[in-house]
């Protein structure tokens, strides 16, 4: 089974999922051989494109084939043609139209392409519930070819914090998306507090917006209180964990938060806009408590309300920390993301055993 994957030296969600399904789906029987393909995806050159149709057309009559949504939801023109003779199935991270910064023809553009293919593919995977329905109801998909696969989490060791209030941690890249610039302010009207927060995340997605973050900081005279770190993984994304109080995220839209689950992997609470897919990952625990403070997206000052809150209610600091502590025992793992793809994938075998 071959997964075509966007660049696997990036950090980011999207692929760190594609690498462990990669891994994983092995343990569930399927043989599977990940073939990257190079490009500026989801706008790739002439060249790009011709080795994806290259790969694909070099593949089996009826070979079951996962493709990663920024690789496969733009080239409808190389897709389409395959869809009868291979079973193809597209796993959406995002869809492509919802990054910020992109000019209205151009995700008017890429939504089309996106919506071609999506229709011809024989199964859509997404990473939330919320997700799920989104596509059906944006793209016009029969709901029973959609089915998600939500990200799973490694636990990790409880994270040490620092003095259990003062350390707040963003991770992801650095984008208007994901709402930077918003924490940013809000952690300016809040600048009586003894807060430091670094943000985790790539700082070359949109170079300009991290200019302008940067002058943000500056502007509020937060340049000692504000880092922004750029990407981590391994030990230095642990490391920014384990010292983290509390999680902080920003983003105007979400399909699901790997990022928040990460965090309450490691028993640290999180405030996040209850935008998207972030309610499926913030969860409660077996009790039912929340794990953090979901935020109305449309109120600018309810980031800062409820930092303030955090540091000034003793009680509700320790109540979320609590939470955040149980809802790490019934995270899922990876092994559950991997079952579920093999479910479907599964099914697209049986359907090529049975096809004429």
């Amino acid at each position: 089974m071959p997964g075509g994957v966007d660049d696997p030296d990036t950090p980011s969600g999207g692929n760190t999922y594609d690498r462990r399904v990669s891994l994983d789906l092995s343990g569930f029987g399927w043989d599977v051989r990940a073939l990257a393909v190079p490009g500026t995806w989801p706008r790739p050159d002439a060249l790009s494109v011709a080795q994806l149709a290259h790969l694909l057309a070099g593949l089996p009559d009826g070979s079951v084939v996962l493709l990663d949504g920024l690789v496969a939801c733009a080239v409808p023109e190389v897709l389409v043609p395959e869809a009868e003779r291979l079973r193809l199935a597209v796993l959406v991270h995002l869809p492509l139209a919802d990054e910020t910064g992109l000019d209205p023809a151009t995700a008017t553009e890429l939504d089309a392409l996106e919506r071609t293919t999506l229709r011809a593919v024989s199964a859509v995977i997404a990473t939330s519930d919320w997700a799920a329905q989104r596509l059906v109801n944006h793209h016009g998909l029969a709901r029973r070819r959609v089915h998600v696969a939500a990200p799973g989490t490694d636990i990790a060791p409880l994270a040490t914090g620092t003095d259990g209030i003062s350390q707040l941690v963003c991770v992801a890249s650095v984008t208007p998306r994901k709402g930077q610039h918003r924490l940013v302010r809000a952690l300016a009207s809040v600048a009586d507090l003894p807060w430091t927060c670094v943000c985790v995340g790539s700082l070359d997605r949109d170079p300009a917006y991290v200019t302008k973050l940067r002058a943000l900081i500056a502007h509020h005279g937060l340049t000692d209180r504000i880092g922004l770190a750029g990407p981590q993984t391994g030990a230095a994304l642990h490391a920014s964990y384990a010292s983290a109080d509390l999680m902080v995220l920003a983003s105007r839209t979400e399909t699901y938060g790997m990022a928040v689950t990460e965090a309450l992997a490691r028993g640290v609470p999180v405030l996040v806009n209850d935008v998207g897919g972030l309610p499926e990952a913030v969860g409660r625990a077996p009790d039912g408590a929340l794990p953090g403070v979901l935020l109305p997206p449309r109120d600018p000052a309810a980031l800062s309300t409820a930092i303030r809150r955090w540091f000034d209610e003793h009680d509700e600091r320790q109540r979320l920390k609590a939470a955040a502590r149980q809802r790490r025992t019934s995270l899922d793992g990876w092994a559950t993301t991997a079952r579920s793809l093999s479910g479907v994938l599964e099914q697209l075998r049986r359907d090529s055993w049975s096809t004429p």
